[in-house]
């Protein structure tokens, strides 16, 4: 997925007219020194896409919203969440046709127009999470801007509760900047899975998107994904099983947008084992990292697929607590081109923190991979996702905590790193407290996660590589409820909140006048 829409107004104005005139002047003849190197500064505008949360009418959703303290911020800025108009469920386009898998007629707008009406929530001042929450299943998507001094960084969690039905127990995704490019391996059309592709529009204009689906004997032909319509500031719900009549229960989804650009995230609905939010996996890359599966997993499956057109040879380890081990009868995977392919891990960790580390046995070809996630037995099953991820770089957030609920796994697959984590004050109090860490190579620890001294409400997590290799880290949230162990995991790769701005020798007076 190309990670590339966080917006620098300013700067990106800034930048635009250094290359203008390196372009027109290049370098003087006099010996005039090189542009120095590239000056980090914070982003000045971003946005994040929510996608509308449940199609049951007893789901309870949260929203957290999050901005990290950043050196270097303007003084003032603003940010909102608000409600995207909502494009029919069926794929036709057509407003009124009701929630998507509910056969009910909704009570929001369908007319793919923006919703009027106050935002779900207003963020707080940078290093205060703030709260908002929604219920039922006409709970629409969102949109949210942040500008100046909530910017860098920003975050917002969006957590659901579901009592009973069609992917009972927690979901959660982080919200997104909007994109081009999306591959989610890991869904499926099999009979019991309800799959949905949320695409969401933040833009004045039209978006049109493909989506293609590959299976266990390769590309799935068919139409109907083709040409879909996204109205401008509109969210448009896709179920896969209304793409194809063939049931499988490992697909990899290709989402590819032609014009605009779209948000887009897998709700992954099974009747029998609970459900969750697959967010879109990290590009195709010859070596993945898929970090923190739960020490009580009771079933793990790996799903990999390789776009290219060479097949992959994968090594498969789990980073533990004690270093690089071997799966037992999975040592390495052939990953044919074209073909979604999985191997079945069981219970991987045997009561231990574990990330899955993919590298290629010889040539290196790009894949893209997902691990589906079980924790529970018999009737009291509850499933997440794990794509792999970016690493953490700089800095990233994860919002939404709670003192008991939360388990932080650090990864450090090829050299030891020290970390630095910060838990933010609480929503409705409390002071923040910082903890460093040092992840040996080739480890993974479930770190004890700082609290705020004095905590009120929920808070957010700040993971900074201080020092040391590339760390890769996720989140785990817990809830139980009617025994079933509910859980949703979301992957923590850098928050962009800076961006690189070269700086110049040149005198670019001469451009004001």
């Amino acid at each position: 997925m190309n990670r590339t829409t966080l917006s620098l107004i300013a700067a990106g104005s800034a930048l635009a007219a250094v290359t203008a005139f390196a372009a027109f002047a290049g370098p003087s003849a006099s010996g005039a020194s090189a542009p120095k190197a590239a000056a980090n500064l914070p982003v000045q505008r971003t946005s994040l896409l929510c996608p509308a949360p449940s199609i049951s009418d007893i789901a309870s959703t949260s929203y957290t919203s999050f901005t990290p303290v950043t050196q270097g911020t303007a003084t003032d800025g603003k940010a909102q969440l608000q409600a995207a108009g909502e494009d029919s469920a069926d794929g036709t386009g057509n407003p009124g046709t009701g929630n998507p898998g509910t056969g009910k007629g909704s009570k929001g707008s369908k007319s793919g127009k923006k919703t009027a009406g106050q935002p779900v929530l207003t963020p707080k001042a940078p290093g205060t999470p703030v709260t908002g929450d929604t219920s039922g299943a006409d709970a629409p998507a969102l949109i949210g801007t942040a500008d100046g001094k909530y910017a860098p960084g920003w975050t917002v969690q969006e957590t659901t509760e579901v009592a009973a039905g069609t992917g009972r127990g927690l979901q959660g995704v982080n919200c997104t900047a909007a994109d081009t490019d999306f591959w989610f391996p890991g869904a499926s059309t099999a009979t019991g899975r309800t799959d949905y592709v949320h695409l969401t529009n933040p833009d004045d204009s039209a978006a049109v998107v493909d989506i293609e689906l590959y299976g266990k004997d390769g590309a799935i032909k068919s139409t109907l994904g083709e040409n879909l319509t996204v109205p401008p500031h509109a969210s448009k719900p896709v179920l896969l099983s209304t793409l194809t009549d063939t049931q499988q229960a490992d697909l990899t989804v290709h989402v590819s947008v032609r014009s605009g650009r779209v948000g887009a995230t897998v709700q992954a609905l099974d009747d029998k084992a609970g459900g969750d939010w697959l967010a879109a996996a990290a590009d195709p890359a010859g070596s993945l990292v898929l970090p923190g599966i739960p020490k009580d997993a009771t079933d793990v499956r790996l799903i990999v697929f390789t776009p290219g057109g060479d097949d992959a040879d994968l090594k498969v380890r789990l980073a533990s607590p004690g270093g690089l081990i071997t799966p037992a009868g999975n040592e390495t995977l052939h990953v044919k081109s074209g073909v979604t392919t999985t191997a079945d891990l069981g219970a991987v960790t045997r009561g231990e923190a574990g990330s899955l580390v993919l590298t290629p046995t010889d040539h290196s070809v790009p894949v893209v991979a997902a691990l589906r996630v079980v924790r529970g037995k018999g009737d009291k099953l509850e499933t997440a996702y794990i794509p792999a991820t970016a690493p953490v770089g700089t800095r990233a957030t994860s919002a939404d905590n709670s003192a008991k609920g939360t388990t932080l796994a650090l990864t450090a697959p090829t050299a030891t790193a020290t970390v630095k984590v910060t838990a933010s004050a609480g929503s409705e109090g409390g002071t923040a407290t910082t903890k460093t860490y040092t992840i040996k190579s080739g480890t993974t620890e479930d770190v004890p996660v700082p609290v705020p001294s004095g905590l009120n409400g929920t808070y957010a997590l700040t993971v900074e590589t201080a020092s040391g290799g590339p760390v890769y880290a996720s989140r785990t949230l817990t809830a139980t409820e009617s025994g079933v162990p509910g859980f949703t995991i979301q992957t923590l790769p850098n928050d962009r909140g800076m961006v690189a701005v070269p700086e110049t020798t040149e005198d670019l007076s001469v451009l004001q006048k």
